[in-house]
């Protein structure tokens, strides 16, 4: 494995070049950022909003007949191929910081700046994992709202026409879990939209590579969008050991409670359709016991940790290694790889370390 400390000033010349992209990209986008921090030894650095925000765009599903969707087989190419890194570019990035923020662009920029996987006039999905509207992000049961914010920017620097943020909560409404969250006000402030699931936009999809599973309703957006950019929080499950990037996927299918019935593998059979272009891993804040809802600030752990990379199953495996654990800990990214959607050996890859 190939494990390359950067200097600070490596570092700080990384993000300042990722943020230039965002800083440059219209002014639309810079318009809905706070103030940019320049100082002479720190680069210029984008802050999403939090606070005082105007209310964001929030798109709501049209009221559609009762009809039975026709089943779709489709699968869109372009969507699942995954971006592999160019010579000198490194296959995952891991940043560490005090600044949720700062280290997300790190992460992004480690990997080759978000131009690598979002050109212009994209379509841009972010899947980040907004489960219920129980608790306020601190709790460390919902993506840190500020990673989430962060991408959103950079996919608008970087040219993208469009980017929506959405999940499918199983407790309390989409609207009151992307409120609660933090998520809403922040993708709000940089120019996101959040996203309501329609329920007529779940098909039937083929999936042929499946070992346990062959078809399952998948959220037809997320398929046919040009970028999907997967954004866990790493935290414990009493089931799964762990939800990283393969089980924030089910998110965006129905009929969860069949997926437990050979939940590993049925994850990973899901991640061989569903397979994100970009796959960031917040651990910022980690949940370490009584997941995947929490509710104790005592099982909440600051790790101030970004994992990326295009590769899902590598990205899963780093972000174990956070819990004392090995990729072949957890099953559904062993089984992942063992299906060839990825490498858990992280022995064998670039691996881009950066602390700040």
């Amino acid at each position: 494995m190939s494990r390359n400390q950067l200097s600070r000033r490596e570092v700080l010349k990384l993000i300042g070049t990722a943020t230039a992209g965002v800083v440059l990209g219209g002014t639309g986008c810079k318009s809905r950022l706070d103030a940019i921090v320049t100082s002479s030894s720190t680069p210029t650095v984008l802050k999403p909003t939090i606070e005082n925000s105007s209310t964001p765009s929030v798109t709501q599903p049209a009221i559609e007949s009762d009809s039975t969707p026709t089943a779709s087989a489709t699968i869109v190419e372009e969507q699942s191929a995954t971006v592999a890194p160019q010579t000198g570019q490194a296959y995952l990035a891991v940043a560490r910081g005090a600044d949720p923020a700062v280290i997300t662009q790190a992460a992004i920029a480690g990997l080759g700046g978000m131009e690598r996987f979002v050109k212009p006039g994209d379509k841009v999905i972010v899947k980040p994992n907004i489960c219920t509207n129980y608790h306020p992000p601190e709790y460390a049961a919902t993506t840190n709202p500020t990673v989430v914010a962060t991408l959103v920017a950079l996919c608008l620097g970087a040219g993208a026409s469009r980017v929506r943020v959405m999940d499918n909560p199983f407790g309390g409404t989409p609207d009151s879990a992307y409120q609660s969250s933090g998520i809403a006000q922040a993708v709000g402030a940089v120019g996101g939209e959040m996203h309501v699931m329609s329920p007529m936009g779940f098909l039937d999809t083929a999936i042929p590579e499946g070992r346990d599973i062959q078809s399952w309703k998948v959220y037809q957006d997320v398929l046919d969008a040009d970028v999907l950019i997967n954004v866990p929080i790493a935290k414990h499950h009493s089931m799964a050991t762990l939800t990283l990037g393969g089980k924030n996927l089910m998110g965006v299918i129905t009929s969860r409670n069949k997926i437990h019935i050979n939940l590993h593998q049925r994850i990973a059979d899901l991640t061989s359709l569903i397979r994100p272009t970009l796959t960031v891993v917040d651990a910022v804040r980690i949940l370490t016991n009584h997941g995947p809802t929490g509710g104790s600030l005592d099982d909440v752990k600051k790790s101030n940790t970004v994992i990326a990379s295009h590769d899902i199953v590598a990205a899963d495996a780093y972000a174990a290694t956070l819990f004392d654990r090995s990729a072949s800990d957890i099953g559904y990214i062993k089984k992942a790889a063992d299906m060839g959607i990825g490498t858990l050996e992280l022995d064998s890859i670039n691996i881009e370390t950066i602390n700040l």
